[in-house]
């Protein structure tokens, strides 16, 4: 899949999902029409993390899906992912992309329109823009709120895919969309679903019924 194809984008965050549910939850979410898959697990060990990464790998490849590591370039690598996401306070796109090589995405999280702007120029080949709301997997960082999404997407989003992030749900979907956004980031809403295949799905089809094109999309 082209990176510009990519609508939702899912994260599997072992801060949810215990490590024994991990590969089940990746099935659905990949069932359900995620076009990328993040493995995330700040608070696990890199143990877990490694152990979950080469057995969730044959999944999202199976599934042509992209799988992309969450903070640690050295296991993006190890993995031979396909890209790598990185912070604000995690490094630089040059030092990521000495490690891992060309041919591998590397997505920047930012927090405003002005550090959406400096990932656009310094090379990043996606952002993730917000928390758009309170999230509690960003504690203490308050939302960016939807009022920047139209903007962002006009310098930023047009140029290079963002995926608008943070306390994004079903409920609210309807939303962002409205608010201009093409591309977003689901987490716990999928995560905790009763029906995580039938969540993912319904949040797939919302994406894919306002898809809109544009030239600069690569």
């Amino acid at each position: 899949m082209k990176l510009s194809d990519a609508r939702l984008y899912g994260i599997l965050d072992l801060g949810y999902v215990a490590e024994h549910d991990a590969l089940p939850v990746a099935d659905a979410l990949l069932a359900g029409g995620v076009d990328v898959l993040q493995l995330r697990g700040k608070s696990v060990s890199k143990t877990i993390l490694r152990k979950v990464g080469h057995e969730l790998l044959p999944l999202c490849r199976a599934a042509q899906v992209p799988m992309i590591i969450n903070d640690f370039a050295e296991l993006a690598l190890e993995l031979d992912a396909d890209g790598l996401h990185i912070g604000q306070d995690d490094g630089t796109l040059d030092d990521a992309r000495k490690l891992l090589g060309n041919g591998k995405w590397i997505g920047r999280s930012t927090h405003s329109l002005a550090q959406a702007r400096i990932a656009l120029t310094e090379g990043f080949d996606y952002i993730g823009f917000g928390p758009l709301f309170p999230t509690p997997t960003k504690l203490g960082r308050p939302g960016i709120g939807v009022d920047h999404i139209a903007q962002m997407e006009v310098e930023v989003g047009q140029r290079i895919p963002a995926f608008c992030i943070g306390g994004v749900r079903l409920e609210n979907l309807a939303q962002v969309i409205s608010h201009g956004a093409r591309r977003v980031v689901i987490v716990s809403s999928l995560l905790t679903a009763k029906n995580v295949k039938e969540a993912t799905r319904q949040a797939a089809a919302m994406l894919k019924a306002n898809h809109t094109d544009h030239p600069n999309d690569r």
